[in-house]
């Protein structure tokens, strides 16, 4: 006798996934290894989960509190909520692949005549997730630790960041400072598992890079 997984799978083929109900759905994902009662309990205990909670709250350990859900289904599932997530949500940040993308989320600071450091944090997808400017410092230097920039990261979850600051002098010499900057904050990154993509230094001629 088939169990409900195969039976689930056999409509989507004849039928198409929109003939499915969420449970059936939450079958194929989960896939074998549960009898039939367990498997449909465990689908119902997950469907409530997935209802009640954002895709971002549901994580590897609450799907394994479920009986019968082990680390690899558990596994399984965020991952099919995160691309559907990634691929259908409405996208209203923009995509920021490239430095480019980067400096023109920089482009309000390249005119202003004291040093601002800002943070794009970004999702796995990097997608702008929010853009902060963390600190405003003098005529010629803004001072920034790792901490500083860090905290907001955590806050969004974010999965990578891109810093960036402003040569209020207008050149977009990159200076050692610069350069340190960036390595501090990578390395302080490595430990953190949030990777530092770019350092962008913006100014009325343009902007650069200073990793």
């Amino acid at each position: 006798m088939q169990n409900n997984a195969m039976r689930a799978k056999d409509k989507m083929t004849q039928r198409g996934a929109t003939a499915l109900t969420d449970i059936e759905l939450i079958q194929i994902i989960v896939g074998s290894g549960l009898d039939e009662s367990d498997s449909r309990s465990a689908a119902k205990k997950l469907n409530s989960m997935i209802c009640g909670t954002s895709v971002g709250e549901m994580t590897i350990e609450y799907a394994k509190s479920v009986d019968g859900i082990g680390n690899s289904k558990a596994a399984a599932i965020i991952a099919a909520l995160e691309l559907g997530r990634r691929r259908y949500e409405p996208k209203f940040n923009p995509l920021i692949d490239s430095p480019e993308a980067a400096a023109e989320q920089f482009a309000e600071i390249r005119y202003k005549n004291q040093e601002h450091f800002c943070l794009l944090t970004l999702d796995g997808a990097r997608c702008l997730i929010k853009n902060r400017v963390l600190t405003i410092g003098t005529l010629t230097a803004s001072l920034v630790h790792p901490r500083e920039v860090y905290a907001p990261a955590i806050e969004d979850r974010a999965a990578s960041i891109i810093i960036g600051h402003n040569h209020p002098s207008g050149m977009l010499h990159i200076s050692e400072q610069d350069k340190e900057v960036s390595r501090s904050i990578k390395q302080a990154g490595e430990l953190l598992g949030i990777r530092l993509d770019d350092h962008i230094v913006v100014a009325r001629e343009g902007f650069a890079s200073a990793m």
